[in-house]
């Protein structure tokens, strides 16, 4: 009996707030409730961006180390760039070519396969043309 006295009287506070103010919380609840979704969402979203962006199309991650492989690979056999000398360097997707290329179609050809290769946003050019330095 005496508990049901003191559940009795909680479920009379808590209607006495309910009563007082039912709007005001409702409204802080929907609000609360808004901003969560609205911040889950956005987290969502930023996470999915970024798999999406370090993910190639064969699942494979696509780090700046992967990508300078890659393009390395993509090289090796173009005979545009035979007697070619030249580095590569990826920095947040950004790839940098140095070196030297034997002719301008060279210099055009590695422009191309670095801008063809997956997860690269921009190729930096600073190769030269002239002879295979060494």
């Amino acid at each position: 009996m005496k508990a049901a006295c003191n559940m009795t009287g909680v479920i009379a506070l808590l209607a006495l707030v309910a009563v007082a103010s039912p709007s005001s919380a409702q409204e802080k609840i929907k609000e609360g409730a808004e901003a969560t979704k609205d911040a889950v969402v956005k987290g969502v979203t930023v996470a999915a961006d970024k798999t999406k962006d370090g993910l190639s199309k064969a699942g494979e991650v696509m780090t700046d180390g992967w990508i300078t492989t890659r393009i390395h690979e993509r090289f090796v056999g173009e005979s545009t760039l035979k007697d070619s000398d030249i580095s590569v360097d990826t920095d947040k997707h950004v790839v940098t070519l140095k070196g030297t290329v034997t002719n301008a179609a060279g210099r055009r050809k590695a422009t191309s396969i670095a801008k063809g290769t997956e997860g690269v946003h921009r190729v930096v050019n600073r190769l030269t043309i002239g002879p295979k330095k060494g």
